[in-house]
């Protein structure tokens, strides 16, 4: 049964002199993604045998960026959503295998003030757009950092958060709209009521020691694929940057 295994590492060179070689190895994915990457191509050699590298790069410096490694080889790989002024970023890779299309993806982070939830939402609009036509000819799963957190079950603090980036009522639409799309969120499929599951702690007033986070980080599969999944898990004791790993395994 494959395991699928995303992580936004928050920089990947960074990540490696905390720990990321031991933790990619004790998990033993079957397809592993990374977001955040933050570098260009040829500022790392990564050296993880039995594993196909695909990697997207930010055109600017040391920025975004996604990547996905697979045991298997897939059949095709392409960039982005498509649209040429929202495809600068790297942050979208999409791999076709036999059974189901794999996708990765860092979404845009709103910022502060939402000075940037017009081209957030003009991204998600043309991703929603683009797995949804992928979705008519075979399953997709979706992995990454979606940078919003759903519902107030889904952080800790969503009172004091209202409005916020990553859980403003424009950010929470858009992904609700992809999941009317037809789409589950698989962690709340096996753990519908769970409370203090978070992906993501800020650096900040030992936000993590006191599991003051947010639920950020996804996998989501195409609903007529629910047949075929085993089990969701966030790997919350996995440090190495602001973020933890989340899995999914599938049949």
């Amino acid at each position: 049964m494959p395991k699928l295994i995303s992580w936004n590492v928050n920089g990947i060179r960074a990540c490696i002199t905390k720990g990321f070689t031991d933790a990619f190895h004790a998990l033993d994915a079957d397809i592993f993604c990374l977001q955040e990457t933050k570098l260009q191509q040829g500022q790392l050699e990564l050296p993880l045998d039995g594993y196909h590298q695909y990697w997207s790069y930010a055109e600017k410096k040391g920025y975004s960026g996604t990547a996905v490694f697979t045991k298997e080889e897939p059949m095709s790989v392409t960039e982005g959503v498509g649209v040429p002024e929202l495809d600068t970023e790297g942050r979208m890779l999409t791999l076709e295998f036999p059974s189901y299309y794999f996708i990765t993806v860092y979404v845009p982070n709103a910022q502060d003030g939402l000075k940037r939830i017009d081209h957030r939402c003009k991204w998600e609009d043309a991703f929603r757009e683009r797995v949804s036509l992928l979705q008519k000819s075979k399953p997709v799963i979706i992995c990454g950092d979606l940078n919003v957190a759903h519902k107030e079950i889904d952080l800790k603090n969503p009172k004091a958060n209202e409005g916020n980036a990553g859980y403003s009522k424009e950010e929470r639409e858009k992904f609700q709209q992809l999941l009317d799309a037809g789409f589950i969120d698989t962690f709340r499929y096996f753990n519908p009521d769970l409370e203090g599951a978070y992906s993501w702690w800020s650096y900040r007033f030992k936000a993590r020691e006191r599991n003051a986070g947010w639920r950020i980080d996804y996998f989501l599969v195409s609903d007529y694929f629910k047949e075929n999944l085993v089990s969701a898990a966030i790997h919350s004791e996995i440090y190495g940057s602001d973020h933890c790993p989340v899995e999914l395994v599938i049949r």
